[in-house]
């Protein structure tokens, strides 16, 4: 019977370690993934042109190599796969902290570490709600905030390098394109957008915060000499990407970038 629990708190324990592992690099994963995005947002300060252009190639980006939208799409299914994989490590791990919260050191730990963990399952909710939102309203435009027109739609001719052209001798196909600087524009031209908005990016900045000190623990950087390297680097990280998230919304809400051409 000893033998049995042992080998079944092994196997516990190396599905944990692995779950913990798989949570880590997906998680910092995420993490890259919203420091390039936040960047990009930032071209946004560019104008209407620069914006639309950099919105239009990533949609042709590395044409004729990949098809149309061939990046967007390997980053959606790509992103989807992390997703799952997060998702189903987090559940799991705090389903195992909740079967062994009968012991009192689990106790102890579990209210040592109560606000971090409240604040991951809820600012991972948040993100989650804010995300479904964020699709339906900028990339499939069913939920239209602001003016209507800025989220038409026009047809452009595009060539084997994904460069649009006039000329339809040189045009491989016709592409739909919207207006995402209008799109912008007319959602955070309302101050409530741009505060619920804050509150989705302060979860986000929050969750890579903790996330990326977690990470770092599980592949084993953190030590007691690099805990306050660690601490410093996983804060700058979340504030940085908080603070390159928001600055395009407050810029608009202010009136410090132009109007978009409709």
């Amino acid at each position: 019977m000893a033998n049995t629990t042992l080998t079944t708190d092994n196997k516990a324990i190396k599905t944990s370690v692995i779950m913990k592992l798989v949570m880590a690099f997906s998680g910092l994963f995420f993490v890259l993934f919203l420091i390039l995005h936040s960047y990009g947002n930032l071209k946004y300060l560019s104008g209407q042109s620069v914006y639309n252009d950099y919105a239009l190639h990533l949609r042709t980006f590395m044409m004729p190599i990949l098809p149309y939208q061939g990046l967007l799409w390997i980053l959606r299914i790509g992103l989807l796969v992390l997703i799952l994989l997060h998702m189903g490590s987090a559940f799991h791990l705090w389903h195992r902290a909740g079967v062994a919260r009968g012991s009192r050191y689990a106790m102890k730990k579990s209210l040592a570490t109560a606000y971090a963990a409240r604040t991951m399952r809820w600012g991972g909710i948040i993100i989650g709600l804010f995300a479904v939102f964020h699709i339906l309203h900028f990339t499939v435009r069913s939920a239209k905030i602001g003016d209507p027109a800025a989220y038409a739609t026009h047809e452009v001719m595009i060539n084997g390098s994904g460069h649009v052209v006039s000329d339809a001798s040189q045009a491989v196909m016709t592409i739909t394109e919207g207006n995402p600087y209008a799109m912008m524009y007319v959602s955070f031209s309302n101050w409530w957008m741009v505060l619920a908005y804050a509150i989705f990016v302060g979860a986000v900045a929050l969750h890579v915060a903790h996330g990326v000190w977690s990470a770092l623990q599980t592949i084993g950087w953190l030590r007691k000499n690099t805990q306050t390297v660690t601490q410093v680097i996983s804060g700058l990280v979340g504030l940085g990407i908080f603070i390159m998230f928001l600055i395009p919304p407050l810029c608009i809400l202010a009136g410090a970038v132009p109007a978009p051409v409709l």
